[in-house]
Protein backbone atom coordinates (compact mmCIF):
# COMPACT_ATOMS: atom_id res chain seq x y z
CA UNK A 1 0.00 0.00 0.00
CA UNK A 2 1.39 3.35 -1.04
CA UNK A 3 1.65 6.03 1.61
CA UNK A 4 2.77 9.63 1.13
CA UNK A 5 3.07 11.51 4.40
CA UNK A 6 3.96 15.17 4.84
CA UNK A 7 5.27 16.89 7.94
CA UNK A 8 6.85 20.16 8.95
CA UNK A 9 4.03 22.61 8.51
CA UNK A 10 3.18 25.19 11.12
CA UNK A 11 2.72 28.83 11.98
CA UNK A 12 5.53 31.23 11.14
CA UNK A 13 5.92 34.98 10.89
CA UNK A 14 6.43 36.69 7.57
CA UNK A 15 10.07 36.52 6.59
CA UNK A 16 10.58 33.25 8.42
CA UNK A 17 11.41 29.78 7.17
CA UNK A 18 9.96 26.29 7.26
CA UNK A 19 11.13 22.97 5.88
CA UNK A 20 8.50 20.53 4.78
CA UNK A 21 9.27 16.84 4.57
CA UNK A 22 7.48 14.07 2.73
CA UNK A 23 8.15 10.37 3.13
CA UNK A 24 6.86 7.92 0.56
CA UNK A 25 6.51 4.18 1.13
CA UNK A 26 5.08 1.28 -0.81
CA UNK A 27 6.48 2.52 -4.10
CA UNK A 28 9.83 2.67 -5.85
CA UNK A 29 10.80 6.23 -4.98
CA UNK A 30 13.22 6.63 -7.88
CA UNK A 31 10.51 5.73 -10.41
CA UNK A 32 8.56 8.92 -9.75
CA UNK A 33 9.03 12.60 -10.11
CA UNK A 34 8.19 14.23 -6.79
CA UNK A 35 6.22 17.40 -6.38
CA UNK A 36 4.74 19.90 -3.98
CA UNK A 37 1.34 21.50 -4.46
CA UNK A 38 -0.56 23.96 -2.32
CA UNK A 39 -4.15 25.03 -1.94
CA UNK A 40 -5.28 28.17 -0.18
CA UNK A 41 -8.88 28.59 1.01
CA UNK A 42 -11.16 29.41 -1.89
CA UNK A 43 -8.44 28.84 -4.47
CA UNK A 44 -7.51 26.03 -6.79
CA UNK A 45 -4.69 23.67 -6.00
CA UNK A 46 -1.49 24.80 -7.71
CA UNK A 47 1.85 23.17 -8.35
CA UNK A 48 4.65 24.76 -6.36
CA UNK A 49 7.70 22.74 -7.34
CA UNK A 50 8.68 19.52 -9.03
CA UNK A 51 11.79 17.33 -8.90
CA UNK A 52 12.31 15.37 -12.08
CA UNK A 53 14.18 12.07 -12.27
CA UNK A 54 15.34 13.17 -15.67
CA UNK A 55 18.70 14.63 -14.76
CA UNK A 56 17.46 15.77 -11.37
CA UNK A 57 16.05 18.97 -12.81
CA UNK A 58 13.78 21.12 -10.70
CA UNK A 59 11.22 23.74 -11.51
CA UNK A 60 9.18 26.19 -9.51
CA UNK A 61 6.09 28.33 -9.46
CA UNK A 62 7.21 31.85 -10.37
CA UNK A 63 6.32 33.22 -6.93
CA UNK A 64 8.45 30.52 -5.28
CA UNK A 65 11.58 31.00 -7.34
CA UNK A 66 14.52 32.19 -5.28
CA UNK A 67 12.72 31.46 -2.00
CA UNK A 68 11.84 27.75 -2.10
CA UNK A 69 14.16 24.82 -2.73
CA UNK A 70 13.04 21.28 -3.48
CA UNK A 71 15.33 18.35 -2.80
CA UNK A 72 15.28 14.62 -2.21
CA UNK A 73 17.07 12.06 -0.07
CA UNK A 74 16.66 8.84 -2.02
CA UNK A 75 18.18 6.75 0.77
CA UNK A 76 15.32 7.87 3.01
CA UNK A 77 12.59 8.00 0.32
CA UNK A 78 12.07 11.58 1.42
CA UNK A 79 11.27 14.80 -0.38
CA UNK A 80 11.87 18.23 1.12
CA UNK A 81 10.74 21.76 0.48
CA UNK A 82 12.84 24.44 2.12
CA UNK A 83 10.80 27.63 2.23
CA UNK A 84 12.52 30.90 3.08
CA UNK A 85 11.33 34.51 3.16
CA UNK A 86 7.79 33.32 3.66
CA UNK A 87 4.93 35.68 2.88
CA UNK A 88 1.32 35.69 4.09
CA UNK A 89 0.26 34.73 0.56
CA UNK A 90 2.17 31.45 1.00
CA UNK A 91 -0.45 30.40 3.55
CA UNK A 92 -2.03 27.18 2.31
CA UNK A 93 -2.31 23.46 2.77
CA UNK A 94 0.78 21.96 1.18
CA UNK A 95 0.58 18.56 -0.48
CA UNK A 96 3.31 16.19 -1.49
CA UNK A 97 2.76 14.04 -4.55
CA UNK A 98 4.43 11.31 -6.54
CA UNK A 99 4.13 12.25 -10.19
CA UNK A 100 4.56 10.44 -13.47
CA UNK A 101 6.29 13.54 -14.83
CA UNK A 102 6.95 17.20 -14.14
CA UNK A 103 5.71 19.89 -16.48
CA UNK A 104 6.36 23.49 -17.21
CA UNK A 105 3.92 25.05 -14.75
CA UNK A 106 5.81 23.40 -12.79
CA UNK A 107 3.57 20.39 -12.43
CA UNK A 108 -0.07 19.60 -13.09
CA UNK A 109 -2.45 17.46 -11.10
CA UNK A 110 -3.12 15.25 -14.11
CA UNK A 111 0.40 13.86 -13.78
CA UNK A 112 -0.01 12.77 -10.17
CA UNK A 113 -0.03 9.10 -9.23
CA UNK A 114 -0.24 9.45 -5.45
CA UNK A 115 -1.14 12.29 -3.09
CA UNK A 116 -0.34 12.95 0.52
CA UNK A 117 -2.91 14.28 2.95
CA UNK A 118 -1.32 17.69 3.36
CA UNK A 119 0.35 19.82 6.00
CA UNK A 120 -0.83 23.31 6.88
CA UNK A 121 1.46 26.30 6.50
CA UNK A 122 0.29 29.58 7.98
CA UNK A 123 2.32 32.76 7.59
CA UNK A 124 1.33 35.66 9.79
CA UNK A 125 1.94 39.27 8.84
Amino acid sequence: QVQVVESGGGLVQAGGSLRLSCTASGLTFDDYAMAWFRQAPGKEREGVSCFSRSGGSTNYLDSAKGRFTISTDNAKNTLYLQMNSLKPEDTAMYYCAAAHYCGSTPVQAISIAYWGQGTQVTVSS
